[in-house]
């Protein structure tokens, strides 16, 4: 893929062939960043934002019969309203998507409920198969990252493998933002409580908003080839706050955006080890910063994930007696 070099964006562009203390550092100094060189297929953007855009097309009791509420694992269907942040209300309408995996039969504690089954669009059977390349192609992707972060931090470069062996709990959303909403609001404003996101965004669309350094949103547009990737809290933990995670919204306007947030996990029963600095690097971490919504960070992945679900989705966690 080529490389993109000379674009003047709002956020720093960084390939993925670039060095370790590159990547660090601006991990370091915003948290958020376009990525090129990352080996995707343009193809399979194109199918999975095809797909997106047929699945938002089905009629609503299409969509309907695969209602997140009943999965009790939050998988499947989200209608316009029905999910919160900082206790508002987020105007989108999506599908949630996690690795395939049967339920357990007495999940102890209440995080391992996360795990199950998927619910798929009867009308639309190609996409289990889109989703599983885009799993493995974002998969390898995340890996690579944070084997560069690892060394760039000053560690071996696969400290962070054996929280993400057997089957990460991945989450993969497919969003549709209507044009003209009833609120401005399409996400409020929020850290990633996990490790990293990768970001596909349809084409000239707008929306996204991260909090620069003095506390200002500035506008992320999408980058012709390029993911939008943001730190979350777990590596944020992991780095003893060298590496930031980074507050960031979306707004909904005159247009409607489609958009697939690629949030890169490790098992929910895993947490990342927090590494010791070189000297020189520890001089510049900021500590870990507190949760916007000034719940608890857990160094348990499942207990961040299943936090974030129940706050989210308070019908779904109605529905199955977790309130």
């Amino acid at each position: 893929m080529e490389r993109v070099t000379s674009v003047r964006t709002a956020l720093p562009v960084v390939d993925l062939s670039d060095s370790p203390e590159r990547l660090r550092q601006v991990a370091h100094d915003v948290g958020f960043f376009y990525l090129t060189g990352h080996g995707v297929p343009a193809a399979l953007s194109d199918r999975l934002l095809d797909a997106s855009r047929r699945f938002f097309a089905l009629p609503q009791e299409a969509k309907d019969a695969i209602a997140m509420t009943n999965s009790p694992h939050f998988r499947g269907y989200t209608r316009l309203g029905g999910e919160l942040t900082g206790g508002l209300v987020d105007w989108r309408e999506q599908i949630d998507i996690g690795p395939e995996r049967a339920p357990l039969s007495d999940p102890e504690p209440d995080y391992l409920r996360l795990q199950g089954p998927n619910q798929w669009p009867a009308d639309l059977p190609e996409l289990p198969e889109v989703i599983a390349q885009w799993d493995a192609e974002l998969a390898r992707v995340g890996r690579n990252l944070l084997q560069l972060w690892a060394v760039g931090l000053g560690a071996d470069s696969g400290v962070f493998d054996a929280a993400f062996a057997d089957v990460p709990a991945t989450l993969i959303k497919i969003v549709r933002y209507p044009a003209q909403a009833e609120t401005t609001q399409g996400v409020g404003a929020h850290r990633d409580a996990g490790v990293l996101t990768l970001l596909l965004v349809e084409p000239g669309s707008r929306g996204l908003q991260v909090r620069g350094g003095d506390g200002t949103f500035i506008d992320v547009d999408p980058l012709p080839g390029a993911f939008i990737v943001n730190i979350g809290e777990m590596l944020e933990i992991a780095s003893g706050g060298y590496l930031r995670a980074t507050e960031h919204r979306v707004r909904v306007g005159a247009e409607e955006r489609i958009s697939v947030p690629y949030f890169f996990n490790p098992r929910l029963d895993a947490g990342l080890p927090v590494l010791t600095l070189p000297d020189r690097l520890a001089a510049h971490a900021r500590g870990v910063t507190a949760d916007p919504s000034n719940e608890r960070i857990y160094s348990v992945y499942g207990r961040n994930a299943w936090k974030s679900r129940v706050r989210a989705h308070p019908d779904v966690a109605a529905a199955h007696g977790y309130m």
